[in-house]
């Protein structure tokens, strides 16, 4: 990754939309560089990680409008990087400062600028960067990290509980099986037959998806499931409810079924992303890289992303 530095150019690189469709609709332009105003902060972005809302809420014009979004429209939100202008009536953040966080559809840029008392979908949002985590690795936290967090708190997995985790592997649900396996929990995680290793790695016990996933779940637990986080679709909170899990201990983040309470990441408790970051710098949670790409492969990046078949979180380097 390039050093940031305090730029005095006119303009600067931001990956953009100019129509909503698939990673070929993506190009990076030339555009005037952000400035901070009052109560703002500018960021050199280093990193930017990627997530499946990304590419879900730019995929057509219908969808981006219901997330707010117009065009020309930038592209990924979760960032880190230094600070490198600060706004008037600041005083939480100084230049030089390393900060992550999410800026919602306009992360992947040189600099970004958001709002110290934003949120990630109005202004942007902004938290120290601990001392021992890289910039790859903390460009991954924001949505991801609240978003499990949120999960685990619908469902609350303690010692004596078995978990089931659909969509295990996935960006989300690195985090979900470690914080869970933190709590004191028995992890059940599902994905392909070829991602066992990594799943095993994070502390799950991994079990193949797809029809018959009830089955195979009572084989490796017969002494019952408590609770479910399905971080995929609904297949895996179905199959909860064929091994009786009650409704209240089941959560979704990707789709909705009748009676079973979906978690948000923009819910997630306050100081819940700093928890998780902590736990990041102290050793006791990993984020698996899965891949980095220079921003002017970012078609190539979404692409792999998008297929969802990643063990780990996708990242672009500024």
């Amino acid at each position: 990754m390039k050093e940031p530095s305090v730029t005095s150019a006119a303009t600067t690189r931001a990956v953009q939309f100019e129509s909503f469709g698939g990673p070929g609709a993506l190009r990076i332009r030339e555009v005037p560089v952000p400035q901070a105003g009052s109560g703002q902060i500018r960021v050199r972005v280093t990193a930017a990680g990627l997530n499946p809302m990304d590419w879900f809420m730019t995929s057509d014009a219908e969808t981006a409008a219901r997330f707010g979004l117009s065009l020309p429209c930038g592209f990924g939100t979760d960032y880190a990087g230094v600070v490198d202008q600060v706004g008037a009536d600041v005083s939480e953040f100084a230049l030089g400062d390393r900060v992550f966080g999410g800026a919602l559809s306009r992360a992947v840029a040189d600099h970004v600028v958001v709002d110290v008392a934003g949120t990630i979908a109005a202004g942007g949002q902004a938290h120290r960067t601990p001392a021992g985590v890289d910039d790859r690795t903390a460009a991954t936290l924001a949505i991801a990290g609240c978003t499990a967090a949120a999960a685990l708190a619908v469902v609350e997995p303690g010692p004596g509980d078995t978990v089931l985790i659909g969509g295990a592997g996935g960006g989300v649900g690195v985090f979900a099986v470690q914080l869970a396996r933190l709590a004191g929990a028995r992890v059940i995680g599902t994905g392909s037959a070829t991602s066992a290793d990594a799943l095993c790695a994070l502390g799950a016990e991994p079990v193949t998806y797809g029809d018959g996933l009830a089955d195979r779940v009572r084989a490796l637990a017969p002494d019952g499931v408590t609770a479910v986080m399905d971080l995929h679709g609904t297949d895996t909170v179905r199959a909860g409810r064929e091994l009786g899990v009650p409704d209240e201990r089941s959560t979704t983040i990707a789709g909705l079924v009748d009676g079973i309470t979906p978690a948000n990441g923009a819910n997630a408790a306050p100081g819940a992303i700093e928890e998780i970051a902590g736990l990041v710098a102290a050793g006791r949670l990993r984020v698996p890289i899965a891949a980095s790409f220079p921003v002017e492969r970012i078609r190539a990046a979404v692409e792999l992303q998008a297929g969802r078949h990643v063990h780990g979180k996708v990242v672009i380097d500024l």
